[in-house]
């Protein structure tokens, strides 16, 4: 390989979904997985298997379907590594090999802290025994995969010659990746530099291996330490779309690639990935996820490339490099080369929506024509970003157990505040309800609640309008929790805000209902799956 060359590990389906309310479901996950794919990502840390059976199944669904074959439109010719987070068990070691070895390429990645302050207040355990452990799961690793990966976690944290015991020991029971995570994103570049730096010069076998870096954003330096330990010598960087992630999040998996990218001359660090895919990647996880991104984040947000200064403009106008240090097709973000109307055509529709790397097919792209049409009846040009949010719900569907089919509302400075909905429900039986609220949302989730009779409370709602003017389809995004669950969250987009919002909640509130059946399921067939206890 490159000794240039750095490969992007992304751990969105991973670190990133355990970000407070960031679930996804298995489809979600799956279409993730193939972005990432397409986007030239080399590693898709695809989940924890041993978590949950939901985990599993998933792992091993992108395994098998992204983890094969080269997907069109991906910048790669070698499928990505599909990777397996283990802790350092048998038990979630051999999980985790159950995850991944439909994949071509398959990873196992195993963890056990190393700072004292891990070792004394939670494993409870001496650097002796913790040395001996990591050694045993390495090697147990190696003998069912030939790719291991170990992470000593808060490695930032720890003192730099256990680390370098550690390490040498794991490589020689069988690790070929050794990533080193700054886990509560405590260190300094410089310090993390030197730390990278420390453990390829001190550790027996380390130039034998790929150094990885694994930055959290607690003080807002992922990134700038990240860049770091590459320049230090590690060629691996752990990062996440939008660097979602734990507490304050990951590295940013699109501002380390520009940074790399724009900067090529002084890093003389070069990626896999065809940047012109982050917009796409962004807003699918963003949607996906629940987490909206916000209008001033780098390279991705919506101001990312918006200029109103005067001072700013006028120079825009003469030169754009005078304050753009990157074109906005660079990074994929939204250019409008084709207007769309009433009058336009299936054919054009998909065209576009291909073009943008959105394509759908079959009854997906009916779905998705029909709802432009009525988009284009009341809009005198669709966007691409229009288009795109049409498309979201084909892309990742959430079932369809409750229908939205009439919404009508009364509200203003004077009366009550009403809301009368009708449902489908998921027998086919049409039920109507009307109630008051302290405003037209609110009476419109009372309404819902009352029909659907799943009590659930609203934990987020996020308004945002898709495009500019007073004609803007509006996207709604809504987290939920019902009783103990993990939250759910919905999505909705349409030029009536309050249409948008009932159906973010109701997407929700289906999303709830599907768990709980999938609950059931799981729950019955481990009844008859598991043995009669001695009489």
């Amino acid at each position: 390989m490159d000794s240039n060359y750095v490969r992007i590990f992304d751990t969105s389906l991973r670190d990133g979904e355990q970000a407070p309310g960031a679930s996804m479901t298995s489809a979600e996950k799956l279409e993730v997985a193939r972005t990432l794919a397409r986007l030239g990502v080399d590693v898709i840390e695809a989940g924890f298997p041993a978590a949950s059976p939901d985990d599993l199944l998933a792992v091993q669904t992108i395994a098998t379907e992204v983890g094969k074959t080269v997907l069109e439109g991906s910048p790669q010719t070698e499928p990505p590594i599909i990777c397996g987070l283990a802790r350092c068990t048998r038990g979630d070691i051999q999980t985790a090999w159950e995850g991944v070895k439909g994949a071509k390429r398959p990873r196992i990645h195993t963890f056990l802290a190393t700072s004292d302050i891990h070792l004394q207040h939670k494993l409870r355990m001496s650097r002796a025994e913790v040395v001996a452990r990591a050694t045993e799961m390495v090697g147990f690793a190696r003998s069912l995969c030939a790719d291991v990966e170990f992470s000593p976690e808060d490695a930032g944290r720890s003192d730099p010659e256990f680390l370098y015991e550690v390490l040498g020991a794991v490589i020689k029971a069988g690790a070929t990746t050794l990533n080193i995570p700054d886990t509560v994103g405590y260190t300094l570049p410089d310090e993390f530099g030197g730390l990278i730096a420390g453990i390829i010069a001190n550790t027996p076998g380390a130039k034998d291996v790929i150094i990885s870096v694994h930055c959290h954003d607690d003080l807002g330096m992922a990134v700038a330490n990240s860049l770091a330990g590459l320049r230090a010598g590690a060629r691996q960087a752990e990062v996440t779309v939008n660097g979602i992630g734990e507490r304050a999040g990951n590295a940013s998996l699109e501002e380390l690639v520009m940074a790399l990218r724009t900067r090529g001359e002084k890093l003389g660090l070069r990626t896999g990935i065809d940047a012109r895919q982050l917009c796409r990647a962004s807003k699918l996880v963003s949607r996906s996820t629940g987490y909206p991104v916000p209008p001033n984040k780098a390279i991705v947000g919506a101001n990312a490339f918006a200029h109103e200064s005067g001072i700013h403009q006028d120079g825009m106008i003469k030169n754009a490099q005078t304050y753009e240090i990157m074109r906005p097709e660079d990074v994929g973000a939204v250019q409008t080369t084709l207007v769309l109307g009433k009058h336009s055509g299936r054919n054009a529709v998909s065209k576009r929506l291909a073009e943008l790397g959105y394509p759908l097919e079959g009854e997906a792209l009916n779905r998705a024509f029909a709802e432009f049409k009525k988009l284009a009846d009341r809009k005198k040009a669709v966007l691409d970003a229009d288009l795109i949010a049409l498309s979201s719900d084909e892309r990742t569907p959430v079932p369809e157990l409750w229908v939205l089919e009439d919404l009508q509302v009364a509200c203003g400075t004077t009366g009550l505040p009403t809301a009368t909905v009708r449902l489908r429900g998921p027998d086919g039986t049409k039920f109507v309800h009307a109630a008051v609220g302290t405003g037209p949302v609110d009476a419109t989730y009372k309404a819902i609640d009352a029909l659907v009779k799943v009590p659930v409370s609203l934990l987020e709602f996020v308004v945002n309008a898709v495009t500019e003017g007073i004609d803007a389809l509006g996207e709604v995004s809504v987290r939920v929790r019902h009783d103990d669950q993990r939250s759910c969250h919905g999505h909705g987009a349409d030029t009536d805000i309050i249409v948008a919002s009932a159906k973010a909640y109701l997407a929700a509130v289906n999303l709830v209902l599907s768990r709980q059946s999938s609950a059931h399921v799981h729950a019955q067939k481990s009844s008859v799956e598991s043995p009669s206890p001695a009489k």
